[in-house]
C-alpha cells in the first residue's frame, strides 16, 4: 500500500498565489523538470516591468528574466538526477518576510510524503514526493499535485523596507557582484523540493505519522555515533541544537569531501608560556583581509587591554602602551561595541600582524562579517571558552612580551566543516533556527557549499563534486 501525506512546512533560506498558469518550460536532460507559472497576470514572472538583458539572461521584462532564470537552474538539475517521471514545480514570486537588514529569499519544499510505495528502498519510510516516484518508475503523486512548491521574494531590493538596493541579480552568468544571486538561490531551492529537506520535526524531534524520514539514516550525533532513525524525539530535538554535533553519515558525501572541502583554519598555541592552553584551536574566518592558508602567520599572543574589566575592545585607537604591546605581534582582542572591521583597522594601524577576537557569549566558533579593502592583515574569531584559557596564561605577560606564541594558518589534517572522520556537520546552532537548522549544511565548510542556510558571494553554479555536495547527498537518500 501507497502512504502519502501532503507535507505543508517548507525548508526556508534565511539571509539573511493564483491558480495554476500552466507549464511556463521545462528542462530536458536526465530528467525533466517542469515549471508551472502559479502567478497572475502582471505579477511575479509575468511582471512586464522592462528589463535589460544582462548576464546571458536575454528577457526583455522582469517576469521574462525571472522565467529565464528559472529555467536555467531547472536545467542544471535537470541534467544531473535521473528520473524517468517528470518533476513539476509550481513556482511563484510573491512578497516574503522582509526588512532593511534581512530577508528570505525564497521558500521550497515537497508537497507530499510517501511511504511503502513500489520499489520502495526501505518500509515504512517518509520519502519526498519527487524522489519516491523515481524510484517507483511512475508518477506517485496525487492527480494534478506539483511534487514540488517553491516562492520566491518579489520585493528584494526593490521597496525601501526589504533589502533596499540589493535586488536579485537575474543574470546566468554568476557576475553578481554585490547583488544576490537569483540562479543560485534557485539551485538551493530546487534541492530542497527534491528532498533536501528533514521531515521530522527538527525543533521538537517528533518523527512525521510516527515514521522516520531517509534523512534519519543518514543524520549522525557525531559524538557518540548515534543515527536520528535510532534517537528518541529529546535526543534527536537537543542533537540539533548541538552546536558542532550533528554530522551527514552518507557514503557519497563523505567519500566527496576530501575533494570539495579545503583544509580548516586553525590556531595553534606554543611557546614556553602557553601551558595548559597550548594547542590547536579551530577559529571562525573573517570576510575581510587575507585568508588563512599554509604560509603561516606567528607572533607573540598580546592582549588589548583598554576597559576597566581587563577586557579590549579595540574600538578607538590603542594607547601607546597597547600599541608598543601589539606591535609586531598578534593582537586579542574581544567581541563588542564595533565592528569587526573597526578593530581589524586599528590594530593594524598600530603594527600587528594579526587578530584574533575572543567571542563574548558560550557556543561554537562562528565566522567574522565584514568588508574592508584596507585591511590586510588576518584575522579570526575564537569561542568564549578558548578565550578565556589563553587570557589565563597570558596573565603573566610583561609589557612587550607573552611567551605565548600564536600560529594562524591551517590543519591539513581536517577539513573546513567537517567532523573527525571528515564527515561534513549538518546546521545544528544551539538556538533552534526555524526553517534553517538539520536540513542545511553547516556555515563553517569552505569552499562555502550551496545548501548552506545563507546564500554566499563565492558560491558557484556548481551542484557536485569536486565544488559542492549537495548532488552528493540527494544520492545518499536515493537519487
Amino acid at each position: 500500500m501507497i502512504t502519502n501525506r501532503p507535507l505543508r512546512r517548507l525548508a526556508a533560506l534565511l539571509a539573511l498565489c493564483a491558480g495554476f498558469a500552466g507549464v511556463a518550460g521545462s528542462a530536458q536532460g536526465a530528467a525533466t523538470i517542469v515549471i508551472i507559472n502559479s502567478n497572475a497576470a502582471g505579477i511575479g514572472f509575468n511582471d512586464p516591468t522592462p528589463a535589460t538583458p544582462v548576464g546571458g539572461n536575454t528577457g526583455t521584462t522582469l517576469g521574462a528574466q525571472r522565467l529565464i532564470a528559472f529555467q536555467h537552474a531547472a536545467g542544471v538539475w535537470g541534467a544531473t538526477v535521473t528520473s524517468s517521471v517528470p518533476i513539476r514545480i509550481a513556482a511563484s514570486f510573491e512578497p516574503l518576510p522582509c526588512s532593511v537588514s534581512s530577508a528570505v529569499l525564497g521558500a521550497a519544499g515537497t508537497t507530499e510524503i510517501f511511504t511503502d510505495f513500489p520499489k520502495a528502498p526501505r518500509a515504512a519510510v517518509w520519502y519526498p514526493g519527487a524522489l519516491a516516484s523515481k524510484i517507483a518508475g511512475t508518477d506517485v503523486a496525487s492527480p494534478g499535485q506539483p511534487h514540488i512548491r517553491a516562492r520566491f521574494n518579489s520585493r528584494l531590493g526593490l521597496s525601501p523596507d526589504c533589502f533596499p538596493g540589493a535586488p536579485f541579480y537575474l543574470g546566468l552568468d554568476n557576475n553578481h557582484g554585490d547583488q544576490i544571486d537569483l540562479v543560485a538561490v534557485l539551485l538551493h531551492e530546487i534541492a530542497h523540493g527534491l528532498g533536501f529537506q528533514s521531515f521530522t520535526d527538527e525543533e521538537t524531534g517528533e518523527q512525521f505519522d510516527d515514521l522516520p524520514s531517509v534523512w534519519d539514516f543518514f543524520l549522525i550525533n557525531n559524538r557518540n555515533e548515534k543515527l536520528w532513525a535510532s534517537m528518541n524525539n529529546e535526543e534527536r530535538r537537543l542533537s540539533a541544537i548541538s552546536g558542532d554535533g550533528l554530522s551527514w553519515n552518507g557514503p557519497r558525501v563523505t567519500a566527496a569531501t576530501a575533494r570539495a572541502l579545503a583544509p580548516r583554519s586553525n590556531l595553534a598555541i606554543a611557546g614556553p608560556a602557553s601551558g595548559a592552553a597550548g594547542g590547536n584551536y579551530e577559529v571562525g574566518d573573517a570576510t575581510f583581509g587575507p585568508p588563512l592558508s599554509g604560509e603561516e602567520v606567528a607572533g607573540e599572543l598580546m592582549p588589548v587591554v583598554d576597559q576597566p574589566a581587563g577586557t579590549g575592545l579595540a574600538c578607538t585607537p590603542l594607547d601607546a602602551q597597547n600599541a608598543l604591546a601589539v606591535k609586531g605581534n598578534i593582537a586579542l582582542v574581544d567581541r563588542g561595541s564595533c565592528a569587526f572591521v573597526i578593530k581589524a583597522n586599528i590594530v593594524q594601524n598600530a603594527g600587528a600582524i594579526g587578530m584574533v577576537v575572543v567571542e563574548n557569549v558560550p557556543g561554537p566558533v562562528t565566522d567574522l562579517g565584514g568588508t574592508d579593502p584596507n585591511i590586510t592583515i588576518p584575522s579570526v574569531r575564537i569561542t568564549q571558552a578558548a578565550g578565556q584559557a589563553l587570557k589565563k596564561v597570558l596573565a603573566r605577560r610583561s609589557r612587550t612580551t607573552s611567551g605565548v606564541v600564536a600560529t594562524l594558518g591551517v590543519d591539513p589534517q581536517r577539513l573546513a566543516g567537517a567532523d573527525a572522520m571528515q564527515r561534513i556537520r549538518m546546521h545544528a546552532p544551539t538556538e533552534f533556527a526555524p526553517g534553517s537548522s538539520v536540513s542545511h549544511f553547516t556555515v563553517d565548510a569552505k569552499p562555502s557549499q550551496l545548501m548552506e542556510p545563507s546564500i554566499n558571494d563565492d558560491l558557484t553554479h556548481a551542484v557536485k563534486p569536486p565544488r559542492d555536495l549537495a548532488f552528493p547527498l540527494l544520492q545518499d537518500i536515493g537519487w
